[in-house]
């Protein structure tokens, strides 16, 4: 399976594509979609959500995955990110494919196994769990990448647990 996991932002969207095969997981493409500062927020929207059907098309995933947003200060940062997260998500919707959302704990949980983990952690886990030399950069883009781990192996557990429960 093709797993797209998604760090979204105005102005940088992470993604990374990972296949699952057993339990072995391979990185695809991974990368940003990046939106000029100064810009009309309609256009850096229309931006996101044209380059994310583009990859979408391209590399054909089974499942996207998001990172559920926090923000406990920036109101208008916290608007324009979830008006990202929506053309992302409608992005998605539009091409018929599955939505899973997780929270930065989730995340964090699933690929240290500690939900307070520390974010350099994550980065090295990401890099080992996918065997890449270096820790992706930006930032956002080692985030999208640990999303899609983390929901690679969330479906993989749920995938069994229904096949159990309808027995």
């Amino acid at each position: 399976m093709r797993f797209l996991g998604i760090d979204p932002g105005i102005a940088i969207v992470g993604f990374g594509f990972i296949d699952k095969t057993g339990s072995k997981l391979t990185p695809v493409q991974y990368g940003c979609i990046q939106t000029e500062a100064h810009t009309p927020d309609e256009e850096r929207l229309l931006h996101v959500y044209e380059a994310m059907l583009q990859l979408i098309d391209k590399y054909k995933p089974d499942a996207v995955a998001l990172e559920k947003l926090f923000f406990n200060r920036n109101v208008t940062t916290a608007m324009s990110v979830s008006q990202a997260r929506g053309v992302l998500i409608l992005a998605a919707i539009q091409r018929g494919l599955p939505i899973a959302e997780y929270t930065p704990m989730q995340v964090k949980q699933a690929i240290v196994g500690y939900g307070k983990a520390e974010k350099r952690q994550v980065q090295e886990m990401v890099k080992m769990y996918l065997k890449l030399q270096a820790i992706p950069k930006p930032d956002d883009v080692a985030d999208a990448l640990a999303v899609a781990i983390c929901h690679a192996h969330s479906y993989t557990l749920n995938s069994k647990l229904n096949e159990v429960f309808k027995r």
